[in-house]
């Protein structure tokens, strides 16, 4: 049955958006070389934009978008001089773009996934690079949505991809994941970029929906992973640990209709018990590090039945300890809701207006969404509205836009 090309396009952004870090790591497996494979996984959403019109679309387009990338990928090998060779390499599966072989060894991973994350935080690339680049490839995210989770301009994260991927190819790094001492060194890089995916999938930085659950669940199955294979690595589990917690919460966030729930209207009878037991065993193997703090500030909310069992005084400790492994302003933000919680709003007001001279936070909504709240604590409620509909306007993803906005209006 045909669709329309609007049908279609609105089809192929969907699947593109979800399965786009599969398709270029499917394709960076043949050619090994990233910057390539997205070139090609782009090639396959044209010749989708260009089929699926008469054809109809696939009953699984993800696997559709991957086999056409394969494809081009094989034919790009083909013509090179080196075809033998790279032919020898994938073996003759290549012809039919079939999965890749068990793992050789104990510390093998066979996930193209987890092979482009490593790959695109090799040492040759600066740290703000390296996640740059890993958000781009393995989240989807545009440049824009990047830029907003560095907090930095959109042309400083377009430069960085693009030097990032000419970096990877000239030094010519392989598509694989490392071992012994070059896997430690990328560690720290890997836990960065997966941390940051699932935030963006925890909360959209744009766009109709709060939710991406597909990149929260990708970091999650990946920072599962990488506490498989590193068991001795305290703040693997970490990380582990704080995505267990916060995915949790996941349903109850929003209502039936996609509007955002704020922590303290959820319905904690939906919170995922069975991931937030996951979340205490793995804090249990947790060190001390930042991560491992995170996750600790995520039981606490775990472990309250109620909003009003919450332990915020703990929760600011823990912040406050946060803060001086990770100086950063958004830090210091969140430290000041807990001061709120725990000392009161008076308290915690000084702290954020401190805060609004951080060039960080000039365009960052939650810097006047909290002052709006705490000004509504404190009656000043002409001061909270302009700061909530300030934040509105700072925002750029629609649900928050529409809560923010009604925050506002419901004072008068």
């Amino acid at each position: 049955m045909a669709v329309t090309q609007r049908d279609t396009r609105a089809a192929v952004d969907a699947v593109f958006r979800i399965e786009s870090a599969r398709i270029t790591a499917a394709a960076a497996r043949i050619v090994r070389d990233v910057g390539i494979a997205e070139e090609l996984a782009q090639d396959a959403l044209v010749a989708a934009l260009e089929q699926w019109p008469s054809a109809g679309v696939p009953d699984n387009p993800g696997a559709w978008l991957t086999a056409a990338a394969k494809h081009r990928a094989i034919d790009l090998v083909r013509r090179r001089e080196v075809y033998a060779r790279k032919l020898a390499e994938v073996g003759r599966s290549l012809e039919d773009a079939a999965a890749p072989e068990e793992p050789a060894g104990p510390e093998d991973i066979d996930d193209d996934l987890l092979r482009l994350i490593f790959t695109a935080c090799h040492p040759v690339l600066s740290a703000p690079a390296r996640t740059a680049l890993t958000l781009r490839l393995l989240g989807g995210l545009t440049t824009p949505e990047i830029a907003r989770a560095f907090l930095v301009p959109e042309a400083t994260v377009a430069q960085r991809i693009v030097r990032a991927k000419r970096t990877l190819a000239k030094a010519g790094v392989p598509f694989e994941v490392p071992y012994g001492e070059d896997r430690a060194r990328r560690l720290s890089s890997v836990l960065e970029v997966v941390y940051l995916v699932f935030n963006e999938g925890y909360s959209a930085t744009a766009g109709d929906d709060l939710l991406r659950p597909q990149l929260c669940e990708d970091a999650l199955r990946l920072a599962r992973q990488l506490a498989a294979l590193m068991p001795g690595e305290p703040e693997v589990h970490g990380l582990a640990a704080l995505l267990e917690f916060q995915a949790s919460r996941t349903r109850a966030r929003t209502g039936p209709d996609g509007r955002p729930v704020l922590l303290a209207e959820q319905n904690r009878a939906r919170w995922d018990g069975l991931l937030i037991r996951r979340g205490f065993d793995a804090l249990q193997r947790a060190g001390t590090g930042a991560y491992a703090v995170q996750a600790a500030i995520a039981a606490c909310h775990a472990k309250a039945r109620r909003y009003e069992d919450t332990d915020w005084a703990t929760i600011a400790e823990l912040y406050g300890r946060l803060l001086v492994l990770t100086p950063s302003p958004v830090v210091a933000l969140n430290r000041a809701v807990a001061v709120s919680m725990a000392h009161g709003p008076a308290v915690a007001l000084e702290l954020v207006d401190a805060l609004a001279a951080e060039p960080a936070l000039r365009s960052y909504h939650l810097l006047p969404s909290v002052r709006g709240d705490l000004l509504a604590r404190l009656g000043r409620t002409a001061e909270a509205r302009a700061e909530f509909e300030r934040a509105a306007e700072l925002t750029r993803n629609a649900r928050e836009r529409e809560l923010l906005r009604e925050r506002a209006a419901g004072l008068g």
